[in-house]
């Protein structure tokens, strides 16, 4: 396991506009300058959140995917985000992992917000899915997902964890700003493990605002990026994997959870 460096990218996003969109984040990431081994964008970064799926949806395999492979190769790193995908008559909040190397895995989100009636237009996931990239195993989350301790729950075999870090990507309003950072710190603490939250600022097209707070906070639940509300942000950070090790080591609270399996 090897030190990880995570770019967060907190930015506006235009209301229903794949194209401008992605000219945005093609002018956030060109300017990273600092090599970095993972980038990650908000939820339904090419969109916003919107629950009308049919006229924005692209098939599996489309062109955000083909652009998120453009930008893994160009900066010799991994690219997270979501975005709506159509897959089989069915419409899924869809969070992509893609790498240099041409390999990618995706996670559909588990929990869609009820109120916003997502759950009436998109197709909940089904399994939590872990990834690995230099020694590291990512927990893949969206948003919502962020409410739901059971589903986030990190496991221990008396050797070795579930996952090291948890990333959530999100579009949180800002008046839900509270629960946000709270959860967020929350599932660092009682998971042992670093946390990486991603959020968007600005309005979106029904008026609601963003205040961001994107934050990655260590395994006691301390933030350790500096990333401002309300302000286009593009941060890297370094996970220490020696302080997790340490971390673990000393704080044994893993091997007294609570066995179970879901259903």
């Amino acid at each position: 396991m090897q030190d990880l460096k995570v770019t967060i990218v907190q930015t506006d996003l235009a209301w229903r506009n794949p194209k401008k969109n992605l000219q945005q984040f093609d002018k956030l990431i060109a300017g990273i300058s600092e090599p970095t081994d993972l980038i990650v964008l908000p939820e339904m970064f090419t969109t916003g959140f919107t629950i009308q799926p049919q006229e924005l949806a692209e098939m599996d395999k489309g062109p955000t995917l083909k652009w998120m492979f453009c930008k893994a190769d160009e900066k010799k790193c991994a690219v997270m985000g979501s975005y709506i995908v159509e897959d089989r008559e069915k419409y899924f909040n869809r969070l992509y992992i893609v790498f240099p190397n041409g390999r990618s895995f995706s996670y559909n989100k588990r929990h869609l917000f009820r109120m916003a009636e997502e759950d009436k237009q998109f197709t909940p996931g089904d399994r939590n899915v872990v990834v690995k990239i230099k020694g590291w195993k990512l927990n893949l989350m969206v948003c919502y997902d962020l409410r739901f301790p059971i589903w986030c729950r990190n496991s221990f075999d008396g050797v070795n964890y579930g996952y090291d870090c948890q990333v959530f990507v999100a579009n949180w309003p800002e008046i839900r700003s509270h629960a946000w950072k709270s959860l967020l710190t929350a599932r660092a603490i009682e998971n042992q493990s670093y946390v990486v939250g991603v959020n968007r600022i600005g309005p979106d097209g029904n008026g609601i605002s963003h205040s961001g707070d994107s934050m990655i906070l260590d395994p006691w639940g301390s933030k350790i990026s500096e990333t401002r509300p309300h302000q286009e942000s593009v941060e890297t950070i370094l996970l220490s994997a020696s302080k997790l090790e340490t971390f673990r080591k000393n704080v044994t609270f893993g091997l007294d959870w609570d066995k179970f399996e879901l259903k």
